[in-house]
C-alpha cells in the first residue's frame, strides 16, 4: 500500500487476517529485533525461521537429540543466535547463519520459558523459568544454573524458599514463577505467587525491592516494553496491570544502593517494599469485566503504546487490544481454535497469533485509502469525466520549468549499501553487524510432497471462506495437538488451584 494514500487518523493496529503460515504444527513464536524474521517453535522439536517480508521459509533448525514440541523461543539482541527450550527439559542454542547447534543444555525440570541476556550480541546467559522450580540463571557455556529467590521473609531478614502448594494427589509441587529481564539485563523482575513483584540482582542473588500486587494473586506472566519504560504483569485475577518504571534506564543498580542506603535502619522487608514503591508505580489495569476471561500472551507493541491480550477461553481466537490509557480499542475475532501464543511486530502494526492447532495467523491493518487526507482540494470522481489537458502538461520538463536549473547532481553515486540509523533502535551499537536476512535456499520437493501440495491447495482456497484452515486437519491432527498441550494444561491447573 502507497503511503501516500494512507489516512493518518486511522488507528495504527491490525484489524484483520492478511495471512497465516503453516509448516508442521507450531506452538510458540519470536519476532527478531528488526521484525524481518519470524521464528516459531514446532511440535517435533524443529524451529522454523519465516522471511516476514516474503513469507517463506528461509531456514529450518533441527537437532536429532530433541524430539519433543518447543515450549518457548528468543533471539539474541542482534539476530545471530535463537535458543528454545523443549518439552524434554533441554535448552538448545543456535547460530541462526549457520544452522548449527552451539550447545544442549539438559535441565532437572521442564522449562516453560527460556529468555537470553539483552545486553550481549552473542550472551552466554539466560533466563530460564521452569514447570516445578524456583527461575534460574543459566550459564550456557558451562551449563551451570543459579536458583534465583522467589520471596522474602516477613519475620527475618532472609529469604524463604519457592511457595508449595498440594496437589489433589497428595504430591507436592512447585507454583510456576513468572521472571524477565529488564531493557538492558542488569536485573531480573520476577513475579511469584503471593502477588509480588521481586527486583533481583541476579548476579549477587539479592533482592533488591518487593512491589506488592493488589489482590495477592498469582503473576502468570510478567515483561517490559521494548523502551524499558513500562512493566507488563498478567495475574491469575484475571487482570493485566502496568507498571511505570521509575529507575533510571542505564543506572538502576546504582540507583538501587542509594534508595537502600536512605532507608536507614528498617525492617528488612519493609525496607523492600519502600524501595519498590520508588522502583514502580501501578500506570493501569485491564480487564474484561463482563466475562472475566483469563489472559494468554499479553504484550506491548513495538513501540509500548498499545497493549493486546488473547482470551484463554478454549475454542476461541479473540485477541483483545487497548491503548495505553486504558480504551479497549477492537476485539480481534479469528477461527474457533484456541489461542496459545502471541507476538506483536517490532516496528509495523502486525500480530502475528498461534492456535492450538498450529496455524500462525498474520493480522494486518484493513487500510482505506483516502486521497483527501492529503489533498483537501482533491476531487473523487464517481465516472469518468473528460479532461482536457494543456499543451505542456505531460512533458518531461514543461515549458514553465525549463528556464530552471536542475538541482541534482546527477553524476553522483548513490549509496544503496548502508543503512540509515533507525530511531526507533536507538540503542544499537552500530559497530555491530545486525542480522536481519537469511539467503534463501530452495529445495526440490519430492514428487510424493508435490501432489499433496496441489491436493492442499484447494483446500487451503476452500478454508478461507470458513476462516480455519484446521477444519480440514481430521481427528488425527487434533489428537497430535492435544498431546503437545499437556504441559500447558498442567500448569494452567497449578495456576487455578492457587485462584
Amino acid at each position: 500500500m502507497n503511503a501516500s494514500i494512507i489516512d493518518p487518523l486511522q488507528g495504527d493496529f491490525p484489524e484483520v487476517i492478511e495471512e497465516y503460515l503453516e509448516h508442521g504444527c507450531m506452538k510458540c513464536i519470536a519476532f527478531n529485533r528488526r521484525g524481518t524474521l519470524l521464528a516459531a517453535g514446532c511440535n517435533d522439536g524443529s524451529c522454523v525461521i519465516w522471511d516476514f517480508e516474503t513469507r517463506g521459509i528461509a531456514k529450518i533448525l533441527h537437532d536429532n537429540e530433541c524430539s519433543s514440541p518447543i515450549t518457548s523461543i528468543c533471539w539474541s539482541k542482534y539476530g545471530h543466535r535463537i535458543l528454545v527450550s523443549a518439552a524434554d527439559k533441554s535448552l538448545i542454542l543456535w547460530d541462526v547463519m549457520s544452522g548449527k547447534k552451539i550447545t544442549r543444555i539438559v535441565l532437572q525440570q521442564t522449562p516453560l520459558q527460556a529468555r537470553l541476556h539483552p545486553g550481549s550480541s552473542t550472551p552466554s546467559l539466560c533466563l530460564a523459568c521452569p514447570l516445578s522450580c524456583a527461575p534460574m540463571i543459566v550459564d550456557l557455556n558451562t551449563g551451570n544454573s543459579t536458583l534465583l529467590k522467589v520471596s522474602v521473609s516477613e519475620t527475618s531478614n532472609g529469604l524463604i524458599p519457592p511457595s508449595r502448594n498440594k496437589s489433589s494427589d497428595g504430591i507436592t509441587s512447585f507454583t510456576p514463577t513468572a521472571a524477565c529481564f529488564n531493557k538492558y539485563g542488569t536485573l531480573v523482575y520476577l513475579g511469584n505467587s503471593k502477588g509480588e513483584i521481586l527486583v533481583i540482582d541476579y548476579k549477587n542473588g539479592e533482592v533488591r525491592a518487593v512491589v506488592p500486587i493488589t489482590g495477592g494473586s498469582v503473576v502468570k506472566n510478567i515483561v517490559f516494553s521494548r523502551n524499558g519504560q513500562y512493566l507488563l504483569t498478567n495475574s491469575n485475577d484475571r487482570v493485566i496491570r502496568i507498571y511505570e518504571n521509575l529507575l533510571p534506564l542505564k543506572d538502576e543498580v546504582r540507583t538501587l544502593d542509594e534508595l537502600n542506603e536512605n532507608c536507614g535502619d528498617v525492617n528488612n522487608s519493609e525496607k523492600l517494599k519502600v524501595i519498590g514503591s520508588k522502583c514502580l508505580i501501578l500506570f493501569r489495569e485491564f480487564q474484561d469485566a463482563i466475562t472475566k476471561v483469563h489472559w494468554k500472551a499479553p504484550c506491548f507493541s513495538g513501540d509500548g503504546e498499545w497493549v493486546v491480550g488473547g482470551s484463554a477461553c478454549k475454542g476461541e481466537h479473540k485477541i483483545y487490544i487497548w491503548d495505553r490509557a486504558g480504551h479497549l480499542v477492537k476485539i480481534l475475532e479469528g477461527p474457533k481454535e484456541a489461542l496459545i501464543d502471541l507476538a506483536w511486530h517490532p516496528v509495523h502494526p502486525f500480530v502475528v497469533s498461534v492456535s492450538l492447532n498450529g496455524f500462525v495467523y498474520i493480522w494486518a491493518k484493513d487500510y482505506t485509502e483516502n486521497w483527501s487526507a492529503f489533498a483537501p482540494d482533491f476531487k473523487e470522481l464517481e465516472e469518468n469525466e473528460e479532461y482536457v489537458e494543456r499543451e505542456d502538461e505531460f512533458d518531461l520538463i514543461p515549458d514553465t520549468e525549463k528556464v530552471k536549473a536542475p538541482d541534482v547532481n546527477e553524476d553522483e553515486e548513490v549509496d544503496i549499501i548502508s543503512v540509515e540509523k533507525d530511531a526507533t533502535f536507538s540503542d544499537s551499537d552500530m559497530s555491530q553487524e545486525e542480522l536481519c536476512f537469511l539467503p534463501a535456499t530452495p529445495s526440490r520437493d519430492p514428487l510424493e510432497q508435490q501432489d499433496k501440495c496441489a491436493e492442499s491447495s484447494s483446500k487451503l482456497l476452500d478454508s478461507n471462506n470458513t476462516g480455519s484452515p484446521s477444519e480440514e486437519a481430521g481427528p488425527n491432527g487434533l489428537m497430535m495437538n492435544h498431546a503437545s498441550s499437556l504441559l500447558e494444561e498442567r500448569a494452567t491447573m497449578m495456576y487455578e488451584e492457587m485462584d
